[in-house]
């Protein structure tokens, strides 16, 4: 799907769920774009507020792009900011606090993602915006939270912070071995995002019905832990798997001709299917897999042949083959394979965004994973340079006159 197609195209004179809802976000890397870009995608109008000089901290990942003035677009930025529009603004400066409160009350939501209790000692906290904006919907995001004292606040956190106190880095760790770090791209950023947009959609309802502001506080760590929900629920039931087993389960990666692909069987009548399948019937009163630790005991016997039998196949075959018999597989599909997949095409999973430098094919970014039947699929529209609308936005919700905003500029306080 390229930048600016529409898809479900039917439903495009309806409008999206969000349409109408405003959003004022003071964000950068991941976990708050992620979540406003997504609220984007649903139909609510993004204004972003960045740093004047050095803008949003992804725009400063790697690998990057450049914009139409040289300046790099880093892929953190170029994944999370479609949709949007924004502005430059220096929150640690007295003019600029006052830019961002007088802006609030203009939108329905207010939303952060700096280190808790960041903005509130710069007077842009909670209790500052409601003061300004008495029917506020407030979101924080943060690695920690900022409703308690956590021993952890003065932490900086990011994704991977997240995920390893979860326990989801120990959960199958090898025995001896450092953990795996970031094993699933960011999956605390992500996952704390969904949980955002959750408690946003929840607040907006709340705030509609109460007329009261709404303070929704999400914690990277809370949302990990929720996620990795088998490692406290497990223990806590006495269930203390192997070093690098995980799951008393098969759930393994197995080889076909081409590459790899993953069995998940935790079911006795599964094992059955597999065992059938694999001409192994025996199987099924053999002692040592009469349990499923015992299906992980002798989990190398069970790969060998998954293995042979696999190895005439092409891993999306022996796949198509599991899943006929009614077990779960699924390929380990690389990077083109992704691209080249047909579910993904057919499901818009990716857009195209034109480079700008000239310097290659167009950049590929996630789509939107939330598909509505009444609601059109795009058009997505591109990401926004650096500070690219704030004469328009302050103009437009504050009324200032071209020689103010000139004047804010050359005092630094605006880009």
């Amino acid at each position: 799907m390229r930048l600016g197609d529409t898809a479900n195209e039917q439903a495009a004179g309806v409008g999206k769920p969000l349409d109408g809802i405003r959003v004022l976000a003071l964000e950068q890397m991941q976990a708050l774009p992620f979540a406003t870009q997504l609220l984007a995608r649903l139909g609510a109008e993004v204004v972003k507020i960045e740093h004047p000089k050095f803008g949003d901290l992804g725009r400063g990942s790697q690998p990057a792009i450049s914009d139409p003035d040289g300046r790099p677009v880093g892929a953190t930025f170029l994944r999370n900011n479609l949709n949007k529009r924004s502005i430059g603004i220096d929150v640690k400066a007295d003019a600029g606090r006052r830019l961002v409160l007088d802006l609030a009350p203009k939108f329905d939501i207010v939303a952060e993602n700096f280190k808790a209790g960041s903005l509130a000692r710069m007077g842009l906290g909670y209790e500052d915006v409601r003061t300004a904006h008495p029917n506020v919907v407030y979101l924080s995001i943060s690695g920690f939270g900022n409703t308690i004292e956590s021993p952890y606040d003065s932490w900086p956190a990011y994704a991977a912070v997240a995920e390893a106190m979860s326990g989801l880095y120990d959960w199958k760790r090898q025995a001896d071995q450092p953990p795996m770090v970031s094993p699933v791209g960011a999956l605390g950023d992500i996952g704390t995002a969904l949980f955002g947009v959750v408690g946003v959609l929840a607040a907006l309802r709340q705030r509609d019905a109460t007329g009261e502001a709404q303070y929704v506080d999400i914690a990277m760590f809370d949302s990990m832990v929720s996620f990795a929900d088998v490692v406290t629920n497990f223990w806590s039931m006495d269930v203390r798997p192997e070093p690098g087993t995980g799951l008393p389960m098969i759930l393994d990666g197995f080889e076909a001709s081409d590459g790899w692909f993953i069995v998940q069987c935790g079911r006795e009548h599964e094992f059955a299917r597999l065992a059938e399948l694999l001409g192994k019937r025996e199987w099924t009163t053999d002692e040592r897999f009469s349990t499923r630790a015992g299906w992980r005991t002798h989990i190398e016997t069970i790969r060998l042949a998954v293995n042979g039998w696999a190895g005439s196949m092409t891993n999306i075959e022996a796949c198509h083959a599991l899943a006929a018999a009614g077990i779960a597989a699924g390929p380990a599909l690389n990077a083109p394979q992704v691209i080249n997949d047909p579910h993904v095409a057919a499901r818009n999973m990716l857009v195209e965004i034109p480079r700008t430098d000239g310097a290659g094919d167009p950049v590929l970014v996630p789509g939107n994973p939330v598909k509505i039947s009444g609601m059109a699929d795009g058009p997505d529209t591109r990401m926004p340079w650096h500070g690219e609308h704030t004469d328009e936005v302050l103009a437009a919700e504050l009324g200032l006159p071209a020689d103010q905003i000139d004047a804010l500029r050359q005092a630094g306080t605006i880009n």
